[in-house]
């Protein structure tokens, strides 16, 4: 069971979940849920914990680099996340009332009434050291101050806290996700819901997919367009890279891979050596379509409003959040998290659902994420004035 990687693990915890839950036994549903409630408050207590270790690190190593180059890099970075985000938003409104439609969960909400859900036999309460936002706050301004003052010793207890946090997430969160996720399903299962939702789940899968090949296309288009090279051979060129990043789930991973394509496909060595690595940190229009794509579908199940405004403002939220997300499957999700609660409403079990469709496809999103990291060295290769060298056939 170890050998096997977390989205087999994910999936086996999923059947054996429907599958207790098809049984109708009473007790182990119930304990499941049990740890389901334990589980859930464990992952409140850390969110707080999650965004300070993930975002003031970010922040702290961005204020140093290349000066003009590197506020000109996380600039089309960061617009590309955006846009990225608003796409999703606008193709998944477009479908949501037929491709995506659903005929509701009736009467049952995603909470634990009695009628519904079976609730578990106890809880532990673990109250969270602070509020989301005032965690937010505290890492905008621990990062800002890392990058003003150049402090090596804060930087380092920073760094060493991100280490802290990513051991909890890849050692305790992520080893007890398929647990967590049996317990739902079997939960829902018990309930007669799990069949509208592996319904949407399916169609939002093939929805996302298909949503990231678009912006890929639409980033290469742009890159084409500004170096005046044929966007397809491009992208073409950096396939190798969209494989690899499938095969390791990690950005910083299929970093050597990546640079090896953006070099191959003629942009300047020192712009590449310098683009792809910060890309690999802060570009994550992949994983913004996928969490944009997921929070509308299990808003959507639970007849939560969904408004542009509401969503626009998490996206625009999500390209800070998600910044140096750890190298461990599920890094951008688990930075989201304080996200979704806050600014979307998320309870609990909507988050672990939230988890368990991000999770699903992780490795397209990283794909995606890395994949654009060489259209935006591209663009970078021709602001910093450098044409693309004679690509090679």
């Amino acid at each position: 069971m170890k050998k096997l990687g977390l989205l087999p693990k994910l999936v086996i915890g999923l059947l054996i979940g429907i599958a207790l839950g098809k049984i109708g036994l009473e007790i182990p549903i119930r304990i499941l849920a049990t740890f389901n409630d334990i589980f859930g408050n464990f992952l409140k207590f850390v969110i707080p914990l999650i965004i300070i270790g993930f975002v003031a690190p970010g922040i702290g190593e961005l204020g140093k680099g290349a000066g003009k180059l590197l506020g000109i890099t996380t600039g089309i970075a960061y617009l590309s996340t955006i846009l990225a985000g608003s796409f999703a938003y606008l193709i998944n409104s477009l479908l949501r009332n037929n491709f995506l439609a659903t005929t509701g969960l009736g009467n049952i909400a995603l909470e634990n009434p009695e009628h519904a859900l079976l609730s578990g036999y106890f809880t532990v309460g673990m109250p969270p050291l602070m509020d989301i936002m005032t965690a937010l706050l505290m890492a905008f301004i621990i990062g800002i101050g890392i990058s003003l003052v150049n402090g090596v010793a804060m930087k380092n207890v920073m760094g060493e806290f991100q280490v802290v946090v990513e051991k909890i997430i890849g050692n305790i969160i992520i080893p007890l996700l398929p647990l967590h996720i049996a317990g739902i399903f079997a939960n829902m299962t018990y309930a007669g819901q799990v069949e509208t939702i592996m319904s949407i789940f399916a169609r939002v899968f093939l929805v996302i997919i298909l949503l990231h090949i678009s912006i890929l296309l639409i980033q290469y288009f742009i890159a084409g367009i500004m170096s005046g090279a044929n966007p397809l051979i491009l992208l073409k060129t950096m396939i190798p890279a969209y494989l690899t990043a499938i095969g390791t789930q990690s950005s910083a991973a299929t970093i050597p891979v990546t640079l090896a394509q953006t070099k191959e496909n003629g942009v300047n060595a020192g712009v590449a050596e310098f683009a792809v690595p910060l890309c690999a940190t802060i570009h994550l229009s992949g994983s913004t379509i996928t969490l944009v794509s997921c929070a509308m579908a299990v808003m959507a199940l639970n007849g939560m409003p969904i408004t542009f405004a509401g969503m626009f403002g998490f996206i625009l939220m999500l390209g800070i959040t998600m910044v140096a997300a750890p190298g461990v499957p599920g890094g951008a999700v688990m930075a989201a998290l304080g996200l979704l609660e806050t600014m979307l409403g998320f309870t609990p079990i909507l988050t672990s659902l939230m988890i368990a469709l991000y999770l699903a496809q992780d490795s397209f999103g990283t794909a995606c994420n890395v994949t654009g990291d060489g259209a935006i060295a591209v663009m970078v290769n021709k602001v910093a004035g450098f044409k693309l060298n004679k690509i090679k056939n």
